[in-house]
């Protein structure tokens, strides 16, 4: 779990020690220390239940485990290497006798008890664990050095020899110690916790500073992690004092500098040590720990992650923005994804401003961890690496035979769902996740009733009790003309981000969020023609059955159609039909998340000078062979230069080929218009497939400014950028608008008038472009244009300002 976050919470019911599943209220146990820095705080795994749905059966897949697995197999070579007497049959995998990363298992099995305790009371897994915590200390020598294998591990590790990753081990017992403590109330836990700190001050306090960074070169998991954990429950200085040699200077150093030096590093060894800096930074207020976090995150969510929201190929990071060239068997290795979840949660506590890090959050949570369980086990077993090249299939651990480090994580990932459903910072509720589950809190029980993603939308309901809440809903950033109603009654200025309702609530209260979906294309960094297709934010997978794939395939991406089961598309690929559905949902088939798209569009799409002096053809002057048509009567007057087409507002335009847009993403579209009278939602131009889905460009909206505006849901849902004023009349005005990314720029007269940074949609959402007008509305009601255009031109990128300015 992420269960590293001690912190005073403030505005609830209780004030305890907060970790990232649940507050500790027993004023006894209360934490040391409050986190510097940390404005938001989760919820004790106590006061959130999940309901039925997905997440849920995950849980109790992996609860069925926790209560099957032989707990005295585990202890076997704890117990051999403490000379103590063993009869029980040895595990496999990474747990057998002679693996050097024996008994990290057992960090995770403990942590996963508390997590399944706390959050359901489940009495027979705090038996368990107080079982396991009482063996462990049978095993513990008097210097506090406790594990699987021989300290003598350590006495290679320092001389330079090779050896696994000892501290790595250590680290996973402390953290599922630390949990045994926190979440389930075990007293020994924690005295076996600070024996083994002292141990650990011990073994590294002797060494130079120089030998320390030696020893950090061998993967060491999260040591600085629950260090500074343990410092911040307990004030004991000493573990803070070590957490900080475990900073390993040839990794931050380069982040703190803003370097991305990633490619050819281990990931997960990686991302441990970053979770590690963010804690010192709320354990400490050093800000250069939370900068190295901050630049750690956004480096690898924005040129090292894939479309699930996971990273590395090999379990290596590869060259920043290398995604299609590196689809394999051994791509996004789910421990990377839970460490990541974890890091994205301190972030935003630190940080709530930065929805991003909650949007990545159910991103990586529903599109990869939620599908790394397979539903067909009883055990809930769960994957190691994701596959994402073509032909790709997802193989599971086992009972006794596995015990990989995902194996571990997969047991705490599948036990904590319910942390971080929803957050508080004082009276104020934040609802991040969609996910069937209720709430006990300040007096109130409040329900959450969804289905997502099979359904888009969810109902929160106050079940008893009433007060004042300050409620934020996320609003994702991949949807537009989200809803929200509160007891029946619309709300208005809705918008991605965070959505916030402040009022009183009395029991029987309802607010009502529905979130439209839409398909869309997302290309790599590396190969725009290698996309994955997407409904909302929900990946979708093609389902090939037992056929093998030898190569992308090639995806018309016209085709996908919808079916009657929700979530459940068609297409077709390589001449024949093949069926999608949520790569969540995709097991014991081959798939293919990414496809290859029939080749992107040239950078410059059309440019249409509109020099002609008759007919019924305005020729493309780019080279992509794309001529526009004229109707209604348009013809052609002297123009800026050469010739212009003339739109006497009354029915003519001119009409550009159909799906001229598509598989377009960032783009710019410019021209020269002289409006002659200027009417409310004339267009310059109207892109797209009818009223639903288009992207518009009007000199004067019914707001008396220009505006451009793109939509997959109608009006209601469009994403817009309004200048500051409407288009003059009798004289030639350049405009031009750019997407780049999520931001937006409006250009008059070749400077900048107006943007917006959350603009989500693309062209290529709007399927395949049936109405391209220049001069017409897609509505039938609204005005022709009313002047002249001259040079229009149409770029699959977004050009920059100087570019802009010179056209």
């Amino acid at each position: 779990m992420d269960r590293r976050d001690f912190m005073k919470a403030a505005g609830g019911t209780t004030v305890g020690l907060v970790v990232a599943g649940g507050i500790i209220s027993d004023p006894a146990r209360a934490a040391a220390r409050a986190d510097i820095g940390v404005s938001v705080f989760p919820f004790p795994l106590s006061q959130v239940t999940l309901l039925d749905g997905p997440f849920r059966s995950n849980m109790l897949r992996t609860q069925a485990y926790l209560t099957f697995v032989d707990p005295d197999r585990l202890l076997h070579t704890f117990r051999l290497n403490a000379g103590l007497a063993s009869s029980a049959t040895p595990v496999g995998g990474w747990e057998s006798p002679t693996t050097e990363l024996r008994g990290h298992s057992m960090g995770h099995l403990l942590s996963a008890l508390a997590q399944s305790y706390a959050n359901t009371g489940s009495a027979a897994h705090k038996t368990k664990g107080d079982y396991l915590v009482a063996e462990l200390a049978k095993c513990q020598r008097a210097s506090g050095y406790l594990s699987a294998y021989p300290e003598t591990f350590f006495d290679r590790l320092e001389s330079g020899q090779s050896v696994w990753a000892p501290y790595y081990t250590i680290h996973k017992i402390m953290a599922g110690l630390l949990d045994q403590n926190l979440l389930a109330g075990n007293a020994q836990a924690l005295t076996v916790l600070q024996n083994m700190a002292a141990w650990a001050d011990t073994r590294t306090g002797r060494l130079t500073t120089a030998q320390m960074q030696a020893a950090l070169n061998t993967e060491f998991g999260g040591m600085p992690e629950v260090l500074t954990n343990l410092y911040q429950a307990t004030g004991n200085a000493a573990a803070l004092t070590t957490a900080q040699r475990f900073d390993h200077a040839t990794i931050l150093n380069p982040l703190a500098n803003g370097q991305d030096q990633l490619a050819g590093k281990h990931a997960n060894t990686q991302i441990p040590k970053i979770i590690g800096a963010i804690r010192e930074y709320h354990a400490t207020g050093t800000v250069r720990y939370r900068d190295i976090a901050r630049f750690f995150w956004d480096t690898v969510i924005n040129h090292h992650s894939y479309v699930i929201g996971g990273n590395s190929n090999g379990e290596y990071f590869q060259t920043p923005d290398a995604i299609a060239s590196q689809l394999s068997d051994t791509t996004c290795e789910v421990c990377n994804t839970y460490n990541m979840l974890k890091l994205a949660r301190q972030l935003f506590f630190t940080d709530p401003s930065r929805v991003d890090y909650l949007d990545y959050y159910e991103k990586a949570l529903f599109n990869q961890v939620l599908g790394q369980q397979d539903p067909q086990s009883s055990h809930g077993f769960v994957t190691y690496y994701t596959p994402l090249r073509a032909g790709g299939a997802k193989s599971y651990s086992n009972d006794y035979n596995n015990f990989t480090c995902d194996h571990g994580t997969g047991m705490e990932s599948n036990t904590k769902y319910a942390d971080s459903i929803y957050f508080f910072a004082g009276e104020t509720l934040y609802v991040n996740l969609f996910i069937a589950s209720q709430l006990s809190w300040r007096g109130m029980t409040i329900r959450q009733d969804t289905t997502f993603p099979e359904q888009a939308s969810t109902r929160l309901t106050i079940i008893s009790g009433g007060g004042h809440i300050a409620l934020k809903i996320r609003i994702p950033s991949w949807t537009s003309g989200a809803t929200v109603r509160v007891n029946g009654v619309s709300q208005s200025g809705v918008a991605a981000g965070l959505y916030p309702i402040d009022r009183t609530w009395a029991a029987g209260d309802v607010v009502d969020v529905t979130l439209p979906m839409a398909l869309t294309l997302e290309r790599t960094p590396d190969n725009p023609q290698v996309q994955a297709v997407k409904y909302g934010g929900i990946v979708l997978a093609g389902q090939y059955g037992s056929t093998g794939l030898s190569a992308l395939p090639a995806l018309n991406a016209a085709s996908i159609a919808a079916t009657s089961t929700p979530l459940q598309f068609t297409a077709t690929a390589n001449g024949s039909t093949v069926t999608l559905l949520p790569f969540y949902k995709t097991h014991h088939v081959n798939y293919t998340v990414y496809w290859s798209v029939s080749a992107p569009p040239p950078a410059f799409l059309a440019w249409y000078k509109f020099d002609e002096t008759s007919g019924t053809t305005a020729a493309d002057a780019s080279g992509a062979n794309h001529p526009a048509t004229v109707a209604g009567g348009t013809s052609w007057v002297a123009g800026r230069t050469g010739n212009a087409l003339n739109l006497a507002g009354s029915n003519g335009y001119a009409r550009l080929p159909n799906g001229i847009l598509g598989g377009v993403g960032d783009f710019t579209v410019a021209c020269w218009v002289r409006l002659t009278a200027v009417s409310n939602w004339s267009r310059i131009f109207d892109f797209g497939t009818g009223t639903t889905a288009n992207m518009f460009l009007v000199p004067r909206s019914g707001g008396g400014t220009v505006r451009f505006a793109i939509t997959t849901s109608g009006a209601g849902g469009e994403q817009q950028v309004n200048g500051p004023a409407a288009l003059a009349t009798g004289a030639w005005a350049h405009v031009a608008v750019t997407l780049s990314g999520n931001t937006c720029i409006l250009y008059v007269n070749k400077a900048e008038v107006a943007r917006n940074t959350g603009v989500t949609l693309r062209p290529s959402g709007l399927g395949a472009t049936t109405a391209n007008y220049l001069g017409r509305s897609q509505y039938s009601g609204d005005p022709y244009l009313n002047g002249q255009l001259d040079d229009f031109r149409l770029y699959s990128r977004a050009l920059s300002a100087a570019e802009i300015a010179a056209l």
